[in-house]
């Protein structure tokens, strides 16, 4: 229980510290707000023009992809928004000695580092993954019954656990090299293929971010369930137990090298 509080008071006093950050920097903070939301709206008038084009893609149209690409905003603005510090460790933390401190300290060191700092400009990536959601569900034959609800509520953080589990396994390796933002910046940047439906990828695409690098678990398999009502046990159930799998996986890395870790040295 002392522990459990000792985590909290930590965790408030970063959050405390972060909006501080944003009353300090608010013109840096609208930037990013602004230009990750603007990124966003390029994306969408691309897929509208090629849309304009054709009339599908592949059998999926334009307001299915669209949901499925409102759906791939939220769990990766959500990981941005709770848990982007952990970009700092293949970045900078190892090779200038500076995770030390978090061995001085008695908090769980990976808890630590994820919570020591929030990236709130991610709300205008979240802001226009919920306008494209609500602005193509009455079009599309999506049964939002309460259990489908419920569902949609209880699918997004295990898909947030997985962008976590991939970028703490990618940033694991600095334990042993000391810089590892290229790994994170590999495996990371194929989330990109999460946001449009898998089929349209070619096989080895597809098993790759099925079964090697999961991101299309964090949006397509869980849309296809909403889209059509299809196999929930591998669309829902196939997100809830990759995620498990993945975040032991990554704790487990973690752990093994942070008993490693040797510091930067001299």
């Amino acid at each position: 229980m002392r522990r459990l509080k000792r985590l909290l008071k930590m965790h408030r006093i970063f959050v405390i510290q972060d909006l501080k950050r944003i009353t300090e920097y608010k013109a840096d903070f609208l930037v990013g707000l602004i230009g990750f939301a603007a990124g966003q709206v390029v994306n969408i008038l691309f897929l509208s023009i090629i849309f304009s084009r054709i009339p599908h893609l592949l059998g999926w149209e334009y307001e299915a992809v669209i949901f499925i690409y409102g759906f791939s905003l939220l769990p990766k603005a959500l990981d941005r928004l709770l848990f982007d510090n952990i970009w700092s460790v293949g970045w900078s933390l190892m090779r200038n000695g500076d995770f030390d401190k978090y061995l001085t300290r008695p908090v769980n060191t990976l808890f630590h580092v994820i919570t020591e700092r929030f990236q709130l400009d991610s709300a205008g990536e979240l802001t226009v993954g919920i306008l494209l959601l609500c602005s193509v569900a009455g079009k599309l034959e999506i049964s939002w019954s309460f259990m489908n609800i419920l569902l949609f509520i209880l699918v997004l953080p295990f898909a947030v656990l997985i962008y976590t589990s991939i970028k703490i396994l990618a940033a694991s390796p600095a334990f042993w090299i000391k810089r590892s933002q290229h790994i994170i910046f590999t495996f990371y940047n194929m989330n990109d293929f999460s946001k449009y439906p898998a089929k349209i990828y070619s096989r080895v695409v597809q098993t790759a971010v099925t079964y090697i690098v999961p991101f299309a678990f964090t949006a397509y398999y869980p849309s296809c369930y909403f889209l059509t009502g299809e196999n929930p046990l591998f669309n829902i159930g196939g997100t809830v137990l990759i995620s498990a799998v993945l975040f032991t996986l990554a704790v487990a890395v973690w752990h093994w090298g942070l008993s490693a870790y040797e510091s930067a040295g001299s």
